[in-house]
């Protein structure tokens, strides 16, 4: 009877408390340390960054809420395949590059999808006036202070290792020297100017003597690029970059306004921190 009693009264206790205990009431909603957690992992934060990372989304999910904003799951599907499209990958290429390049599996890119949609309409509500568009010395500013951005070498000096599965490649990753079978190499010249801009990013990132991620090749296999040199950087011209820029800009703006808008909502929120991890 009292074993009975004592697993009746555990499982109640396991039933009402939510995964890792409650570390801040925000509008007393919980936010638990398991979420904490969850987001200094994926995030690389430490415990208050992500905190403030999580305080952040719960004011924007209830503000959302009071303005009976939502995003439908056809949206973040219809924006995911989107995605997808721009990198010339399927849906399901886009999901594993991104684990492997990005480590954001399936639902956690599903749910930033949905947060960056739910963002975009909550600044259509908060934003009373139109923004101007950027003036031709803002652009100019704008280029000036992201240079590097716009900067690439002429040519890509690499090696392509494939295989058909990614453990092998990481494998192989992991030690350069060691011979491991069904390893396919390839040392390529590639110009930059018969590439798309998404791979084009991926390799202006990949620094020289380095592997880059992981990544889908389309045919059922996988590749990883090491970079061995860049040859000629060469900078794009202003005027071409202009509605790049604009929309670089545009961004940052609507941004801006989000930032001041969930501050000041911050400071008159009721938000209580019990612990953090």
């Amino acid at each position: 009877m009292r074993s009975l009693l004592l697993s009746t009264l555990l499982l109640t206790s396991l039933w009402s408390a939510p995964i890792g205990g409650v570390a801040i009431m925000v509008k007393n909603n919980p936010i638990t340390l398991y979420e904490i957690q969850q987001e200094m992992q994926l995030s690389k934060t430490n415990a208050q960054q992500s905190a403030d990372t999580l305080i952040r989304k719960k004011l924007e999910q209830l503000e959302a809420s009071e303005k009976k904003l939502s995003v439908t799951p056809a949206e973040t599907q219809e924006e995911l395949e989107k995605m997808a499209k721009q990198n010339n990958l399927t849906i399901d290429q886009f999901y594993d590059a991104m684990q492997r390049a990005r480590g954001v599996d399936k639902e956690q890119l599903t749910l930033r999808v949905e947060e960056s949609l739910l963002g975009q309409k909550l600044y259509n509500t908060i934003a009373f006036s139109k923004m101007a568009q950027p003036t031709a010395s803002e652009q100019s500013e704008y280029y000036q202070l992201h240079i590097d951005e716009f900067s690439r070498p002429e040519n890509y000096l690499l090696t392509t290792y494939s295989a058909a599965s990614p453990e092998a490649l990481q494998a192989k990753i992991n030690d350069p020297m060691h011979n491991i079978e069904g390893i396919g190499t390839k040392d390529e010249t590639i110009s930059s100017a018969n590439i798309n801009p998404q791979l084009a990013g991926i390799l202006n990132k990949i620094e020289v003597g380095k592997f880059g991620p992981i990544l889908p090749n389309g045919k059922n296999g996988y590749v990883s690029f090491y970079m061995r040199d860049k040859k000629n950087i060469i900078t794009e011209n202003l005027d071409f970059l202009r509605p790049q820029i604009d929309n670089m800009i545009m961004g940052e703006k609507r941004n801006q306004v989000l930032n001041d808008y969930f501050t000041r909502l911050r400071l008159s929120a009721d938000i209580k921190v019990l612990r953090l991890p």
